[in-house]
């Protein structure tokens, strides 16, 4: 697993932004179908710098940049996402060739669907070598973290990301979708507290999540776009 950056972080802010510091990576990723499954490609590029805020209120006309519009329509960005340990509050899966962890927090990347099933299928079904590999592909392929592949011997498996944060779009529902954060990026409530360091996990942007900090999918229901959507 790649080091993080030493002072990388994202402070969540009281009904305000995520405030980015330590350098981090932001680009914009596009949620593409791929026949049986999804892919994440390339979209527009976005300015780069050491420090800044990105919305979560849904409201900025600068998205994904925090522009004050918090302050104009009141924002209530109160944390209610557990901050109890992903292991203790996962179901675990367990199947022949490989076990799975899933905690229920999906952003409906759908990168879960494959050709032959779902990665639950696949974990099921894992009794030749190329259904663990896909059941262990799959699993790290979720942005969410909802999903994650536990071998026999105990090991989570979990994909090589430097620190990285994805502004997501998703054309094929017409909505914006969440942000990805990549490779163990320290996230900071707004009373301090570290969450749990994890590899992969989703943060709202619409507003409009019932697990603040983090994507529930909300913005499929509410239609949020940031008018970035790809027609």
């Amino acid at each position: 697993m790649p080091e993080k950056k030493s002072n990388a972080k994202i402070k969540i802010t009281k009904n305000g932004p995520y405030l980015v510091s330590g350098n981090i990576p932001i680009h914009e990723k596009i949620i593409v179908p791929t026949g049986h499954t999804y892919k994440l490609v390339e979209g527009r590029e976005l300015p780069q710098a050491e420090n800044y805020a990105l919305c979560r209120c849904g409201k900025s006309k600068n998205p994904p940049f925090c522009d004050g519009s918090h302050l104009i329509e009141p924002f209530n960005g109160k944390e209610t996402a557990s901050r109890e340990p992903y292991a203790d509050r996962s179901e675990l899966l367990e199947g022949p060739g490989v076990d799975l962890l899933d905690d229920g927090r999906c952003a409906f990347a759908r990168f879960c669907h494959r050709k032959n099933g779902t990665t639950w299928d696949y974990v099921q079904n894992s009794n030749t070598e190329e259904a663990i590999r896909e059941a262990i592909q799959a699993a790290g392929e979720c942005p969410s973290g909802r999903l994650t592949a536990v071998t026999k011997e105990g090991e989570l498996s979990e994909p090589d990301y430097d620190p990285e944060i994805d502004i997501v779009e998703d054309p094929e529902r017409g909505v914006s979708a969440g942000i990805f954060v990549k490779g163990k990026i320290p996230i900071e409530s707004e009373d301090g507290e570290i969450y749990e360091l994890r590899n992969r996990v989703a943060l709202c942007r619409c507003g409009h999540s019932r697990n603040k900090p983090f994507c529930d999918a909300s913005h499929v229901p509410f239609g949020f776009s940031d008018g970035h959507v790809p027609e």
